[in-house]
């Protein structure tokens, strides 16, 4: 089992802890971020550290209801990152990135695993079962400690994967998944114009026509933030008349 302490205190805070969490690097920033979030409004999901064209950390996160637009990302990165600058947890230069989970998002809470039974994932287990490691199959449910999933393989059959000994859950992108956020995207759109509506008159309107352009906020949202923390010292020290 792996050690969870720097990051389980934060998640116990916002009501539901995460059942696959970072390690290392990844989960300092982590304890460093949950509880800025939950201050904000929402629940981290993940942090990754990127090496791919200089480093990037990325930072997902989400309102409970599971949405993120862009305006939540550029005001989540707002608030972490004077916190980043303090604690300064990667001494070279790096990109903070805030996204939505998205579509294929990670599956990290007890919760992800019951409200997306039915879908297809793929799970990396942090060791080998049976000389195997990834694993890809339908989302069965939720048995006690374990996420149930019928394997892709037919050899292989149903699984119970122990949420403890997964380094990582993720659905399938797949046309059911896309049709599905459409429809809460076109409910969610729906439900919007109406509030509005009814704030604006005092009156519920009745049923009105979708416009074409639909928008589902379970798209990804990012907002990539400026550079590292050094380079920002940098910055002020110039504007300041500093070398």
């Amino acid at each position: 089992m792996r050690t969870r302490s720097m990051v389980e205190a934060s998640d116990t805070l916002a009501g539901e802890p995460r059942l696959i969490v970072e390690q290392g690097m990844a989960a300092r920033i982590a304890a460093l971020a949950a509880p800025v979030l939950l201050n904000l409004g929402y629940r981290l999901v993940r942090v990754k550290i990127l090496g791919a064209d200089g480093c990037t950390v990325q930072i997902m996160a989400e309102r409970p209801n599971g949405t993120m637009t862009v305006d939540d990302c550029e005001a989540a990165s707002r608030a972490l990152s004077p916190v980043l600058d303090v604690s300064d947890p990667i001494e070279r230069a790096y990109r903070l990135e805030l996204s939505s989970p998205g579509l294929d998002r990670p599956l990290v809470r007890r919760s992800d695993f019951e409200r997306l039974a039915g879908h297809r994932l793929k799970v990396e287990m942090v060791l080998p079962i049976s000389g195997r490691r990834r694993f890809r199959g339908v989302l069965m449910g939720v048995e006690g400690d374990c996420a149930h999933i019928r394997s892709d393989d037919a050899a292989t059959g149903d699984l119970m994967l122990r949420f403890d000994d997964m380094a990582e859950a993720k659905l399938v992108l797949t046309d059911t998944l896309i049709s599905e956020s459409l429809r809460r995207g076109k409910a969610a759109e729906r439900a919007a114009r109406q509030q509005a509506i009814t704030e604006e008159t005092g009156q519920r309107p009745g049923r009105m026509p979708l416009s074409n352009g639909v928008q589902s906020t379970q798209y990804p949202s990012t907002y990539a933030a400026k550079l590292s923390a050094s380079e920002r010292r940098r910055s002020r020290n110039k504007d300041e008349g500093g070398e």
